[in-house]
C-alpha cells in the first residue's frame, strides 16, 4: 500500500508531516521518546475506534427494536 493512499489529502496534515520528518538527526533517546509518544497515540486512537464501534452497535440495537 502506498502512503499516498492512506494519508489525508488536506494541506498541513499533521500525520503527513510526521511521516515526512527526517529521523536521521534524532538521537536514540529522542527516537525512543518518539516511539513512546506514538504508542500512546496508537492506544488513544484504538480506544476511540472501539468506542465509536460500540456506540454504533448500541445505536443500531436501539433503532432495530
Amino acid at each position: 500500500m502506498d502512503l499516498d493512499e492512506i494519508l489525508p489529502k488536506r494541506a498541513g496534515d499533521p500525520l503527513a508531516a510526521l511521516l515526512a520528518q527526517d529521523l536521521d538527526p534524532l538521537s536514540v533517546a529522542e527516537l525512543e521518546a518518539r516511539v513512546a509518544a506514538l504508542q500512546t497515540e496508537i492506544a488513544r486512537t484504538t480506544a476511540k475506534m472501539e468506542h465509536a464501534a460500540s456506540h454504533r452497535v448500541e445505536a443500531d440495537n436501539l433503532f432495530k427494536s
